[in-house]
């Protein structure tokens, strides 16, 4: 089970806003954006995305709910795979048994969290500023053919030819975050003790590696003369993993969008090289093959993607192990293409000398999917022959086998059945094939408007649209509202109890994650909430303390009530009877402040 501290952290590092627009063409309407729903077919839209409540509600079919509540319904994933690709995203790993977490282990796990984003964001300001000044790296840039505008657009940076020279930027040159964070490395003898710390990187152009929020979350250096290794990346953190995470991505998503598609590289450079030359889609793994994680990030951003690489042996192994991570991927409505330079090329140099045009058309003809996947089956095997034939199918089984059903499956089935004298039934029988299972997808059902429910309903309604409320909400006044409203006194602690949880980061999306098995009674509140325009929070504060004021004033006028009607024959009941009295005059007095 994961634990809802992680799944609060989770939604305050994701935007809601950039989840959606990966897959609806989002335009600005008012406070919100509006698109057309995804999940109903409609003309004009009437599918929301409310930044601030980080919550999408569709006023078509009822569609709603987080970040996470749209990959469940949008892409089919399951709860935890849904969480899984979010936390991915920002850079987050899904603890194990996390949900046995004492509150100061979470308290710890975030502060670390905290302190190496902090960290990684001071030495990217530093790296920055010391390109400045650095005038070799200035130069080797200017004869890449970089101009300071897009170097400022990728914030490169310079790490200086010292051993600590973070230590101008880190008053606590030995504080562990520094280590964890992969920005510095502790040396040690023989006996493992520790004897020095110095710089992971030094005299080399500085590539910051950006999370989807723009983050810093690891960085690439590249040596400006002949030294080795001519790259040096960052380690594996909690922030950073290469398996996960793209150069440039952050960067190019929006002319990911107005390409079309984007291009994948092999390195730093070419990344930043093509932006410069008019390929701004441009994206690099980071020294790593291409992970089905990867290729999973770039279809969300667009459904064409492209990889270049280079002629050469290496650049053909490299591109066999994108095919591999691609396989699980490839569907009917996406498109997948792989595109060779000459040898003698990379991206940059290949545009220098052919000009943009020429490696436009490139990109237009690039080699499908299909056709590179045949192309690596049969490789150098005599077709002519039964061993030839057998040997072709036999290295085509488990591409085939990965391979979701689809109609694009089908049709390299009866490729490779054409090539290798086969029928598609018989490939088909022979691979074990699963057979396609249509299913039709069905909206989500209308929400239904819940009946008012007066002062308790009031005060429920503004718990739920601004959990840091319950912040305010002191155990006296809770007492009372529950005395006077017993049928809902579980919902109110428990919706209490959830925002105190929460503390200062929170919010509604989370709050809702909190309240995914509470019925639909508050599934239905909920939806009224999100239907509604966004409020503001001191004007709710006001509100639901005067909905307190007048809770507590009921309760008091029907126990003064109580004892008038029993005649108020003794002493004690009319004291009690004179401090109910005094009790309310106060409550007048104090209109809209809170109980207690």
């Amino acid at each position: 089970m994961i634990p809802q501290s992680f799944i609060q952290d989770l939604l305050n590092r994701v935007d809601i806003v950039d989840v959606v627009g990966r897959y609806v063409p989002l335009k600005k309407g008012g406070a919100n954006l509006m698109g057309l729903c995804p999940f109903h077919n409609e003309k004009s839209p009437s599918f929301t995305v409310s930044p601030t409540k980080q919550f999408y509600h569709c006023f078509g079919c009822g569609a709603h709910g987080t970040a996470i509540s749209f990959l469940i319904d949008y892409s089919g994933l399951g709860f935890i795979e849904a969480v899984k690709d979010l936390a991915q995203g920002v850079g987050m790993t899904l603890p194990d048994d996390d949900d046995r977490m004492l509150p100061a282990q979470r308290a710890e796990y975030q502060a670390k969290s905290l302190a190496l984003t902090e960290a990684m964001t001071r030495a990217s300001d530093f790296y920055r500023q010391q390109l400045r000044t650095a005038q070799p790296a200035i130069d080797y840039l200017k004869g890449r053919g970089l101009t300071g505008e897009v170097a400022s657009r990728f914030s490169l940076g310079y790490a200086p030819d010292e051993w600590d020279g973070l230590r101008q930027v880190f008053s606590d040159y030995e504080a562990s975050a520094l280590v964890e964070a992969g920005l510095v490395i502790d040396k040690t003898d023989d006996n493992g003790a520790h004897r020095k710390r110095y710089d992971r990187f030094r005299n080399r152009i500085i590539f910051p590696i950006r999370n989807t929020k723009g983050q810093a979350i690891g960085f690439g250096g590249r040596v400006m003369d002949g030294g080795e290794p001519k790259y040096l990346n960052s380690p594996e953190t909690p922030l950073f993993q290469k398996g996960n995470e793209l150069y440039g991505l952050f960067e190019a998503r929006q002319a990911i969008r107005e390409a079309g598609y984007v291009l994948v590289t092999e390195g730093y450079m070419d990344v930043v090289a093509l932006a410069q030359l008019g390929f701004p889609q441009a994206v690099a793994t980071l020294g790593t093959a291409c992970t089905p994680t990867h290729v999973q990030k770039l279809l969300r951003q667009t459904d064409r993607v492209i990889f270049s690489f280079d002629g050469d042996s290496a650049g053909r192994r490299a591109a066999r192990r994108a095919l591999d991570a691609c396989l699980v991927h490839a569907t009917d409505n996406k498109t997948i293409q792989f595109l060779f330079l000459p040898a003698e090329h990379d991206p940059d140099s290949y545009v220098r000398e052919m000009g943009a045009e020429v490696f436009e058309a490139q990109i237009r003809n690039a080699m499908p999917f299909s056709r590179f996947l045949l192309n690596e089956v049969t490789g150098d095997n005599d077709l002519q022959t039964p061993e030839g034939r057998a040997r072709v199918q036999f290295d085509a089984k488990p591409l085939l086998q990965a391979l979701p059903v689809s109609s694009l499956r089908l049709q390299i089935v009866r490729s490779l059945a054409q090539l290798t004298q086969s029928s598609p039934e018989e490939i088909e029988s022979l691979f074990g094939l699963v057979q396609p299972v249509s299913r039709a997808r069905k909206a989500p059902p209308r929400g239904k408007r819940a009946a008012p429910m007066g002062l308790e309903r009031q005060m429920i309604r503004l718990l739920v649209a601004h959990p840091l409320l319950t912040l305010d909400v002191s155990d006296a006044a809770l007492a009372i509202i529950e005395q006077v409203a017993p049928e809902h006194a579980d919902l109110l602690t428990q919706l209490v109890g959830i925002g105190r949880s929460m503390g200062e980061q929170a919010n509604f999306a989370a709050l809702v994650e909190h309240l995914r098995e509470a019925g639909p009674d508050v599934e239905a509140l909920i939806l009224e909430i999100a239907a509604e325009p966004e409020s503001d929070l001191e004007a709710a504060r006001l509100e639901l303390f005067g909905a307190i004021r007048q809770t507590s004033m009921k309760m008091l006028r029907e126990e003064a009530e109580q004892l008038a009607a029993a005649g108020l024959g003794s002493e004690e009941a009319r004291q009690r009877y004179r401090e109910l009295t005094r009790q309310q005059e106060v409550l007048r007095r104090q209109a809209g402040v809170e109980l207690g």
